[in-house]
């Protein structure tokens, strides 16, 4: 850690730093936990090659999250260009019913709603920017809202890097055309979502039950989360089952999966290459070849 951000840091926590110790698992930034002389112990990413606000904009998700009392938040201690601090959740063992107390209070987390599509600002799904600021009936019509701000961004930016073939330009412009069709019978109110929940994106807390982390927060349809969480493997059917009780799926839920499953594999395109390409074109033939 160089000094100026350890002493940065200790003004914050007020305290002095005597270990780092750098921890795995993220592919953007290095995280660290740091410890002080009182034995405190804090989270720590840092980054100086992102964007100067993609910090910023993790910490305004995960504050946004905490309004809804449903589930573990991280503590936001500080967030700048270069860094956010967090308060260190010790890892521990699963509850006996994890999965269920997972589904369920991530089914009551969905249930905190707002008045319209979107959010009051722009942020980044992985490294990705990530549009949230509704235009026109954006706000109010989620299949326009959808298709603008998630599929239609992804595609553009496809283009940009080189992967916008003719095959691909003719689906997603015969996916604009039924897009409506295909998302007819789900209205429901915005809801707070995460945004970009995997496995990856939860850890165990030292209470034994689920914390969220790494949020691509705003309001939107909640079988966008569900969906995504479904993409890398799925969580287990106790979580699944325990969501449909406290909160049960719209009919045609299982058809309308694979929709919000496109958005996550074209971001995967733009950020990891044509390995994507294939799913992404399956995907999109799944409801308009």
């Amino acid at each position: 850690m160089k000094q100026n951000l350890k002493s940065k840091i200790e003004s914050i926590i007020n305290g002095n730093i005597v270990n780092t110790s750098s921890l795995s698992g993220g592919c953007i930034s290095d995280s660290q936990l740091i410890t002080t002389g009182s034995g405190k112990k804090y989270f720590v990413k840092v980054n100086y090659r992102q964007p100067d606000d993609m910090f910023i904009k993790e910490a305004n998700g995960l504050n946004e999250l905490k309004k809804a009392n449903a589930i573990r938040i991280p503590e936001v201690l500080s967030a700048e260009s270069n860094f956010i601090l967090l308060e260190a959740i010790e890892s521990g063992t699963r509850i006996k019913n994890f999965f269920e107390d997972f589904g369920k209070k991530f089914a009551q987390m969905h249930k905190f709603t707002s008045y319209r599509f979107g959010f009051y600002e722009n942020n980044y799904i992985g490294s990705t920017p990530q549009i949230n600021i509704p235009q026109h009936n954006e706000a109010n019509i989620w299949s326009e809202f959808y298709f603008n701000k998630r599929i239609l961004f992804q595609y553009e930016l496809a283009v940009k890097n080189g992967y916008g073939d003719s095959t691909l330009k003719s689906l997603i412009k015969k996916l604009e055309n039924k897009i409506q069709e295909i998302l007819k019978g789900s209205d429901e109110p915005p809801c707070l979502l995460h945004g970009d929940l995997w496995g990856g994106n939860y850890i165990v807390a030292d209470n034994g039950e689920a914390c969220l982390i790494d949020p691509a927060v705003y309001y939107g349809h909640r079988e966008a989360d569900l969906a995504m969480t479904k993409l890398f493997g799925g969580f287990s059917s106790e979580f699944y089952k325990a969501y449909n009780e406290f909160y049960p799926f719209a009919d045609g839920y299982d058809y309308r999966e694979n929709i919000y499953k496109l958005y996550h594999v074209m971001n995967h395109l733009n950020l990891f290459g044509t390995g994507y390409y294939n799913q992404t074109i399956s995907l999109l033939k799944y409801y308009v070849d």
